[in-house]
């Protein structure tokens, strides 16, 4: 039980750092709003209206997400391959470069189908 001490002191610290900025948020905070703090957007500019069904999105915003994930997830799993690299085996060696081939060859499909040209 001695172990999980420090886990539940800080989880009563994020716990009573939570309710004590939610609390402390209504006599702090503004009291007068006006229309610009009210709107969706606080930058000044008068957002244009959207059109019914909530209008078009481009696809290449969609693509860079998706690439952004699949570029992030390839981090997530080739630091600790770089970090424990010394003391793996071969097996672990050619799991990575079998993963390696894999994002090669989506990251290649992408780019002959055009999803890199943002023009």
């Amino acid at each position: 039980m001695n172990a999980y001490i420090p886990i539940l002191v800080l989880g009563g610290i994020a716990l009573a750092f939570a309710v004590f900025s939610v609390g402390i948020a209504p006599f702090t905070g503004p009291s007068r709003y006006n229309r610009a703090k009210l709107d969706r957007y606080e930058s000044g500019i008068e957002p244009s209206p959207l059109p019914d069904g909530g209008g078009k999105v481009s696809i290449k915003y969609f693509f860079t997400a998706m690439m952004f994930i699949v570029f992030d997830i390839e981090v997530v799993f080739l630091l600790p391959f770089a970090v424990a690299f010394d003391e793996l085996s071969w097996f672990a060696f050619f799991a990575v470069m079998l993963f390696l081939l894999n994002i090669t060859i989506a990251y290649v499909y992408e780019w002959r189908r055009g999803g890199m040209d943002w023009t």
